[in-house]
């Protein structure tokens, strides 16, 4: 008798089964569909182990789970270790070949102040609305990470809205983007930016790191980690550091990091209305990101002689390089001989830049 009252069948809720579903779409996405499979496979099966009873695997102290889930995000391993394998993937060329570029990035975080205080007027607190505002800089790592200060009850949810978002990036950009723009704007064929020459890029990283740093400290463990990544791919003397940050380090931080994500969505705090609320005011963050960043283009334009194709504004999210790509795609559309996904990548990396930057000044002000 014992036995059957502690088997998980016997002790399922409706709750759980509705969690299941939940896990299976994320799966299907991810293998169907092609969303974030790195990151969505993982979360949704973290999801269905959450869900299943008499596991103990997110048990405080003693679950397998809860032991990875504090080592790498209450501690703020697997977030960092996810920026050095980025900064070690990016070519910061096209960033520093025009620098003007990177005020692109910086007005696609204007998605992410003016949902903070949308999230605070509907409801959420302060610590839950930065959180929440984040999401429109698509940026997975960094969601998480000030989730995991800031509201770690809304990690799951949050995560999985900036991975979901970071993959339909095709679908929700482009009608912003042709809205935005006309289709003259959208033929503008950009000029090439000055040579980068070597000693720039083994520089900048360091640069870059020691001014964002001393104005933002609280963003110190993504941009150390992000710079030191890209220190390692542009020094050419540490090869082998640079392919483990990029592949093998990479790839098993984002198993764990998925799992355990996926682990805290259980139905207890995932099946809650708020969680409605994070999807809605998340691509509301996303989009006028997009939307910010073509305006800040085609307001540029007004000042200066060589024109910016105001699609590459919308590039100044963080998800990178598919908005870079859509940007490509959606030029070609207009003119199949116009190029853009390299000076694209100018606002995508100065986005990502951004986007820490903002959850440094969320946590200075809010921890």
């Amino acid at each position: 008798m014992v036995f059957f009252e502690n088997m998980g069948l016997f002790n399922l809720t409706w709750e759980m089964l509705v969690m299941w579903i939940v896990g299976f779409l994320l799966i299907y996405f991810a293998v169907a569909k092609n969303y974030e499979p790195l990151l969505l496979l993982p979360i949704g099966f973290g999801v269905l182990l959450a869900n299943l009873p008499m596991t103990g695997l997110m048990m405080v102290d003693e679950g397998l789970i809860w032991r990875v889930y504090q080592l790498g995000i209450k501690w703020e391993v697997f977030p960092p270790l996810i920026f050095l394998g980025l900064g070690a993937l990016t070519d910061f060329g096209p960033l520093l070949s025009q620098p003007k570029l990177i005020f692109l990035g910086a007005a696609a975080q204007v998605g992410v102040y003016i949902t903070f205080f949308t999230a605070f007027e509907i409801g959420f607190d302060m610590q839950e609305a930065a959180t929440i505002a984040i999401i429109g800089g698509a940026d997975g790592p960094t969601t998480i990470f000030l989730a995991a200060h800031l509201a770690p009850h809304m990690i799951g949810a949050c995560a999985v809205a900036a991975y979901s978002y970071m993959a339909l990036v095709p679908i929700i950009q482009p009608p912003i983007m042709k809205l935005l723009t006309s289709e003259t704007e959208r033929k503008i064929r950009m000029t090439k930016g000055r040579k980068v020459t070597a000693l720039e890029k083994v520089c900048f990283p360091v640069v870059a790191a020691l001014v964002i740093i001393l104005i933002v400290p609280a963003s110190a463990p993504l941009i150390s980690m992000f710079m030191l990544g890209n220190l390692f791919r542009e020094s050419k003397v540490v090869d082998r550091l640079s392919d483990t940050a990029q592949n093998s380090l990479m790839n098993i931080v984002t198993i764990f990091l998925g799992l355990s994500v996926g682990a805290t969505m259980s139905a207890d705090t995932f099946l809650k209305k708020d969680v409605i609320f994070i999807f809605c005011l998340g691509l509301f963050a996303f989009m006028i990101s997009t939307a910010s960043g073509i305006l800040m283009a085609k307001g540029m334009n007004l000042a200066l002689k060589n024109k910016i194709n105001p699609l590459i504004g919308a590039a100044g999210v963080s998800a990178v390089p598919m908005a870079a790509r859509v940007v490509q795609k959606v030029g070609a559309e207009a003119d199949k001989k116009n190029y853009l996904l390299m000076f694209a990548m100018g606002p995508n990396i100065a986005g990502v830049i951004g986007t820490v930057i903002a959850a440094g000044i969320f946590l200075t002000m809010l921890k």
